[in-house]
């Protein structure tokens, strides 16, 4: 495992819709534990592929609760309910937090690192992880959706996605 170099915003590979995966090998397993050990290592809660400069439909989330290191190739959120709002950082835009609008419930589909098929059910913060780790997938960053974006560099770190 190796920890790998976070991309920061305005990175191209940020905006881009990343590449559905269709090998499940060697090299995906050792992006994911690299992933995770990225992830950790900057005391985030969620990794996509682009913000490590891979553009892949890859995402990486633990929130720190029973469900503990949670790795899921080519998601898909295919239900959602509910609303919350309420903040979100970014490993790729440092400084930054906002507040953001979030289904509270979603449901997702998608493939473990051998790809088989699973889905997953996610509530409130675990919801709110995965939703920003999708739209890394899809090239949206929080601050295009946040309802207001405030400056944090004179704070400790926060909770980073």
């Amino acid at each position: 495992m190796a920890i790998r170099i976070i991309v920061k915003d305005p990175d191209p590979v940020l905006r881009e819709r990343a590449i559905e995966v269709t090998k499940f090998n060697a090299n995906l397993h050792k992006l994911l534990d690299d992933m995770a050990q990225t992830m950790y290592d900057a005391e985030g809660v969620g990794l996509a592929a682009p913000q490590v400069g891979i553009s892949k439909r890859v995402i990486v989330v633990d929130v720190g609760d029973e469900k503990g290191l949670i790795e899921m190739v080519n998601p898909e959120i295919v239900e959602r309910s509910g609303e919350q709002l309420g903040p979100e950082g970014c490993l790729s835009i440092p400084n930054l937090n906002g507040e953001v609008r979030r289904s509270q419930r979603i449901k997702l589909k998608g493939q473990d690192r051998n790809g088989n098929p699973f889905e997953l059910v996610a509530d409130d913060y675990l919801a709110r992880a995965f939703q920003h780790e999708v739209d890394h997938l899809n090239g949206v960053l929080f601050t295009d959706i946040a309802d207001s974006i405030y400056d944090i560099s004179q704070r400790t770190r926060g909770r980073g996605e």
